[in-house]
């Protein structure tokens, strides 16, 4: 699963019965450096079903592959990319600020613990 960012939506001319009730929407994947608000490298978009309603900006949860049909199992859908959850805050430490599972954070003037 990835967090991506809704750019746009997809207009269908026909689509597949099954996808009655849904819109497709067009997705940049988020980086990184995109979450800790750094310009990363650019992206593919990424057309995305969404049954959530998500809008122009909103950032999403995006399931790709064989899992993003699997939540209408046993109903079979033609997706690639399912919006999972639309995202009201996303939380991320830049990696200098993580603090690896066996070491204690370091103050000023201190030397790591070995």
């Amino acid at each position: 699963m990835r967090i991506a960012r809704v750019i746009g939506t997809v207009t269908l001319n026909r689509q597949h019965p099954t996808l009655q009730g849904g819109q497709f929407k067009l997705a940049v994947p988020l980086s990184w450096q995109d979450l800790v608000g750094r310009p990363g490298q650019p992206v593919e978009e990424v057309v995305v079903y969404d049954e959530l309603g998500a809008g122009q900006g909103s950032w999403i949860a995006v399931s790709e592959g064989r899992e993003a049909a699997m939540p209408f199992h046993p109903e079979i859908k033609p997706l690639d990319a399912y919006n999972a959850a639309i995202l009201d805050q996303v939380c991320v430490l830049p990696p200098e600020k993580l603090v690896l599972p066996c070491q204690e954070p370091q103050t000023s003037g201190q030397k790591p613990k070995t």
